[in-house]
């Protein structure tokens, strides 16, 4: 991962056209608050691959759990034999 600078917010708010104009040129700025990480200033690009990166991994994440007592007591045994099934085919 690239080095990322860090802004306090209130030097963030002093350099923000400096910081956007970074940031459209695809260089990132992380601004801080209470010295944690708070906000970042990225490209629209940047924004749009995370956000559909973002997208999918919520999509998986709220399939989560959603089969429970799909395959029974026993998800190992419902597994081993189907497995049986179709080694007779």
């Amino acid at each position: 991962m690239p080095n990322i600078t860090q802004y306090g917010l209130e030097q963030a708010r002093i350099k923000l056209p400096a910081l956007v104009a970074q940031a459209n040129a695809g260089v990132a700025s992380v601004i801080t608050r209470h010295g944690k990480p708070y906000a970042a200033i990225v490209s629209i690009d940047d924004l749009e691959k995370s956000s559909v990166a973002g997208q999918t991994a919520a999509s998986v994440i709220s399939l989560r759990g959603t089969g429970k007592g799909l395959w029974g007591p026993s998800p190992a045994q419902a597994v081993t034999e189907l497995r049986d099934e179709w080694g007779e085919v």
